[in-house]
């Protein structure tokens, strides 16, 4: 068995972290390094390694990821319109990847440019 990523160990409550948000497939909690003034991690409890290895069963986990995003934005008071916010995965290492543990980051209270970088 390989070792638990530090997500796994946060969700199983190895390493405390206050939780923002739970549910029985996904747990969410504030970046340790923020990009943004808020930076939420949304992880599913199963281990996906990364999006581009999450298979037809994970359907629900992945759709848990975004509906979780949805409520938590509106826990935070970001969902309107006027304030918003940016989901981002990412899928490797050139694009940011720093734990094999699949997780969504959500970002906001701040302009969000396009393109990033």
């Amino acid at each position: 068995m390989s070792e638990k990523t530090i997500f796994q160990k946060i969700i199983d409550r190895e390493i405390p972290a206050p939780l923002v948000y739970e549910d029985d497939l996904v747990a969410a909690f504030n970046d340790v390094n923020p990009q943004a003034p808020i930076h939420v991690l949304i992880v599913p409890k199963k281990l996906i390694p990364r999006v581009g290895e999450a298979v037809a069963e994970d359907q629900a986990t992945l759709g848990a990821l975004l509906l979780a995003a949805g409520k938590i934005a509106d826990k935070l008071g970001i969902k309107d319109r006027s304030k918003g916010f940016r989901l981002v995965i990412n899928h490797g290492k050139d694009a940011g990847e720093s734990v094999p543990h699949m997780h969504v980051h959500l970002l906001a209270g701040r302009g969000l440019d396009w393109p990033p970088g």
